[in-house]
């Protein structure tokens, strides 16, 4: 008996002993091992991103020339001037607008500048005498009775950050009634070479409701690329009849004179790569109707939209680069559809024989000859007029990087960029564009993936995308912080940061859904492990209970 109780003893001690085990020791040490790793995330600071509230700083500086001021009005002290307006786009945006206006009387080298026989070389002296940062600008008032600017013009922009002022002056007034008299043409200015209510908002048209913009800023939103890190140019020449015609074009030489300078200009903002093809037997999706008014083939405004898709798929770009690739192509006409002229929803003929697609790039129709009198003696050798070209393609790569021509007033006249292709106050009304809207873009890309991890509980976070979440909130928040401080180039370069961290995180692979399982397949696929094991040892402690139950039990039946 004794060696029978003895046998049940260390049998319910081993049995003891494995429950134990698996209870304490193995089902936490399986549960932490198929524990989904989630590295910790700023998760406070998103949510409080997500409520956009930005502050843009304009630091003007207005120069008095002589004349412009009596003796009287210059004997005040130097005044500063802050303005500061407010605008509730949404419940989650805010915008702030503050211009911090200095005053000062010229010098006598910027006077000397100021009399000099063309207002382009007062431009050229005064920017060398003044040069200002990025995102700052400065205003010369100058004498209503002044020859610099022509007749009927109150306003000169120049090429650089500089802008000319004609103001009548009123002898009797105070320097503060000027200044205030200033203020509406000031704004004008600033609007013009800087940014506009219009243009902001356009830039955060994802987070503004659409009916609260004009159709034409909606227009150059949708027209314009969005914000990229890079960009792919490329040049391509159509010769749909190569028998016909032998077409040669000097595209490198074309490149060089007018591409590369406003590239130059653009390198901070993005890296361009440009490239050049030509395609032979390629031909329109939409065959030209023949006109006999004009004696002409013509493609109508409504069959534009036809002509690309059959014209891309031979372009081969797009999937050569993960960066937007903006397409230019040259199409000179085969010879039974020659002349082949573009017709608006006028009915009138396009002066530039070209039209550009929104977000993809532009096509001119280059006609060899107006119309062919005799039969010619095949094949036609054609030697393209690059500087015709070039004028229509770099007007519309402009507009596809989102340079738009600002609507200045009639009394304004602008300094056109010349060889440059964009002058510095355009520079910097793209980079106030751009920034507003990388800031956008990224608190928009944080907040999605902030809520898509805190849904799906079993995707893994690992420290990589954890690393790039944190650098993406830091460099919003210094973008934020140099925009509020007038330093427009280091606010874009934050931004330009936040954009390409926040979409690392949010386009890592590591956070593909399907490569986990919720937790109801992780129960179904180890049930079948632990349940022939668990149901011995379940078996086990319930005879074990039912012995201790029976043994309480006897001594009752004795009594």
């Amino acid at each position: 008996m004794a060696a029978v109780a003895g046998e049940k003893r260390r049998g319910r001690n081993a049995a003891l002993s494995i429950a134990a085990i698996a209870i304490v020791v193995g089902l936490p040490l399986w549960w932490k091992t198929t524990e989904t790793y989630r590295a910790s995330l700023p998760y406070t600071q998103i949510s409080e991103l997500d409520t956009l509230q930005l502050q843009l700083t304009v630091e003007l500086e207005v120069v008095f020339s002589k004349g412009s001021l009596t003796a009287e009005q210059q004997k005040t002290a130097p005044l500063q001037q802050t303005r500061e307006a407010e605008h509730q786009l949404n419940s989650k945006t805010q915008l702030r607008y503050k211009y911090e206006t200095k005053y000062r009387t010229a010098t006598v080298m910027e006077d000397d500048a100021l009399r000099l026989e063309s207002v382009e070389e007062a431009d050229v002296s005064l920017s060398k005498l003044n040069e200002s940062p990025s995102g700052s600008l400065v205003i010369y008032v100058i004498p209503e009775t002044s020859a610099l600017l022509p007749q009927g013009v109150s306003v000169y922009v120049g090429k650089h950050r500089t802008a000319l002022l004609r103001t009548p002056q009123d002898r009797g007034a105070k320097l503060g009634e000027v200044l205030r008299g200033l203020q509406p043409d000031i704004q004008r200015v600033v609007e013009t070479m800087s940014f506009s209510d219009v243009d902001i908002k356009a830039a955060l048209s994802d987070r503004v409701p659409v009916g609260k913009l004009g159709k034409e800023s909606l227009a150059d939103s949708m027209r314009t690329f969005k914000s990229s890190p890079g960009y792919e140019i490329t040049f391509s020449l159509l010769n749909p009849d190569p028998k016909s015609h032998d077409v040669r074009w000097d595209i490198e030489g074309a490149v060089e004179s007018y591409i590369q300078p406003l590239l130059s200009k653009l390198s901070g903002v993005a890296n361009f790569s440009v490239d050049s093809q030509i395609l032979y037997y390629a031909i329109l999706g939409v065959t030209p109707r023949y006109d006999s008014k004009v004696s002409s083939y013509t493609l109508n405004a409504e069959n534009l939209p036809h002509v690309i898709n059959p014209v891309e798929a031979r372009l081969g770009s797009n999937a050569a680069s993960s960066h937007p690739v903006l397409n230019f192509l040259l199409y000179v006409p085969d010879y039974p559809h020659s002349p082949l002229y573009i017709k608006d929803r006028g009915g009138d003929k396009v002066p530039t024989n070209a039209f550009h697609s929104p977000r993809w790039g532009g096509i001119m129709v280059y006609n060899v000859n107006e119309k062919y009198t005799d039969p010619p003696r095949l094949p036609v050798h054609i030697s393209i007029n690059m500087v015709r070209v070039m004028e229509v393609f770099l007007a519309q790569l402009r507009l596809l990087l989102g340079v738009q021509q600002p609507h200045a007033p009639a009394d304004f006249l602008l300094q056109s960029p010349g060889n440059e292709g964009l002058t510095d106050w355009e520079l910097d009304r793209l980079l106030w564009v751009r920034t507003v809207e990388n800031i956008a873009t990224a608190t928009t890309t944080l907040t999605s993936l902030a809520q898509l991890l805190d849904e799906i509980g079993n995707i893994v976070i690992n420290d990589n995308i954890a690393s790039e979440v944190y650098s993406a909130v830091t460099s919003i928040q210094a973008a934020i912080a140099e925009l509020e401080s007038c330093n427009l180039g280091l606010a874009f370069q934050a931004s330009k940061e936040a954009t390409l961290s926040s979409e690392k995180a949010f386009f890592d692979p590591s956070l593909l859904h399907l490569l986990y399982f919720p937790d109801d397949q992780k129960f179904a696929i180890y049930i079948p492990l632990f349940l022939p094991m668990s149901v011995p040892i379940l078996l086990s402690l319930l005879k074990i209970a039912s012995e201790l139950r029976e043994r309480r039990k006897e001594p009752a039946k004795i009594d």
